[in-house]
């Protein structure tokens, strides 16, 4: 492999230096962030308000933004004003640099008294309530004044999000390629599903039982042409059956109150099992049904800085997947039964 190296004259390090002071001189921050809340907000009189000053100082850093770079930065009409393609080039790079900023901040906050920090989290509700709890209340644990800011959604929302800089990263499953080139994805581990019932259900006690056996039970799923509807949709396929009819259609929060009710069946993945921070209520049927597996990973943006404090849960993640679950769905009931005989007699004994 071959390195070129050069060594930067005085004459050159003047030159950059020079062309510092004359963009310094040209673009104030001040004005690009009045003009990043006028696109926020809409309006000029919207920004104002924001900001807490008056509209002609509005108006006063957008002129002066635009005589430093000889270009018009908004489009103004009767709806309001959005940014010309300059504008947005700029908007672009002002994100980026206060972005920047606000990181430069956090590791001097950091270097001054590592015991406190803020970080940004973004998840699926489920993601979010199990393996993501568990890796924030191991950090929580040692440095209790650290502040986790969580960020819901799907996945598709939470890329957007993490693009825009709202979140400083993400945790969640991979159903295929990332579509986005600035995103990178960092697998931690291969998440598998279970058929679960409440522990009240009339099927939670048997031993042996089919998909084929289940296909008439009220099932909770999500919609069936989102990521883990289609992922039933395909098993059900694989093993020659009709997908079930579905009592109900909603999120992992309304799935999970559901099954614990009694009455109905649901696919669950292996890892909420294994890091739900409460007791679920649930039962694991030994069904055998080829859900395949997801992988489940962190999701940064590329060539940002990641703050102290991401550091710091993104390690408590890659510690906590070496606790993921990898056996695949039964493996509670499939442990159980694997037990010696005596050893089950003895358990069962002192129960």
């Amino acid at each position: 492999m071959l390195f070129w190296h050069r060594t930067i004259t005085v004459s050159e390090w003047g030159d950059a230096v020079q062309l510092s002071d004359r963009i310094g001189r040209r673009l104030k921050l001040h004005d690009v962030h009045v003009l990043m809340a006028v696109v926020q907000s809409g309006s000029m009189s919207r920004a104002a308000a924001l900001l807490n000053t008056g509209q002609p100082a509005i108006s006063r850093s957008i002129a002066e933004l635009e005589q430093a770079l000889g270009v018009r930065v908004l489009e103004r009409n009767r709806d309001g004003v959005k940014p010309t393609e300059y504008g947005r080039a700029l908007l672009d790079g002002g994100t980026k640099v206060f972005d920047d900023l606000r990181q430069t901040v956090k590791n001097i906050e950091f270097l001054a008294d590592p015991t406190v920090g803020e970080v940004a989290i973004g998840g699926n509700p489920f993601l979010i309530a199990t393996f993501i709890a568990t890796a924030i209340e191991r950090i929580s644990c040692q440095y209790p004044r650290m502040v986790f800011r969580l960020a819901p959604g799907n996945v598709r929302a939470l890329h957007r999000e993490l693009i825009e800089r709202n979140v400083d990263v993400l945790v969640t499953r991979r159903f295929g390629p990332i579509a986005d080139e600035h995103l990178h994805f960092e697998p931690l581990f291969e998440d598998s599903y279970s058929v679960v019932v409440g522990a009240q259900h009339p099927l939670a006690q048997r031993r042996k039982i089919d998909l084929a056996d289940l296909i008439h039970e009220p099932w909770v799923l999500p919609p069936p042409d989102g990521p883990l509807g289609s992922i039933a949709m395909r098993a059900f396929q694989a093993s020659g059956l009709d997908y079930p009819h579905t009592a109900v259609i909603g999120p992992a929060e309304v799935r999970a109150s559901l099954l614990a009710g009694g009455r109905f069946v649901s696919i669950v993945p292996n890892s909420g099992l294994k890091f739900s921070r409460r007791q679920l209520g649930l039962k694991v049927l030994p069904v055998k049904a080829p859900f395949g597996t997801v992988p489940v990973g962190v999701v940064t943006l590329k060539n940002r800085a990641i703050g102290p404090v991401a550091r710091l849960f993104i390690d408590s993640c890659r510690a906590l997947a070496q606790q993921a679950p990898a056996d695949g769905p039964g493996q509670a009931d499939a442990s159980r039964a694997s037990r010696p005989r005596r050893v089950r007699q003895r358990v069962a004994a002192r129960a």
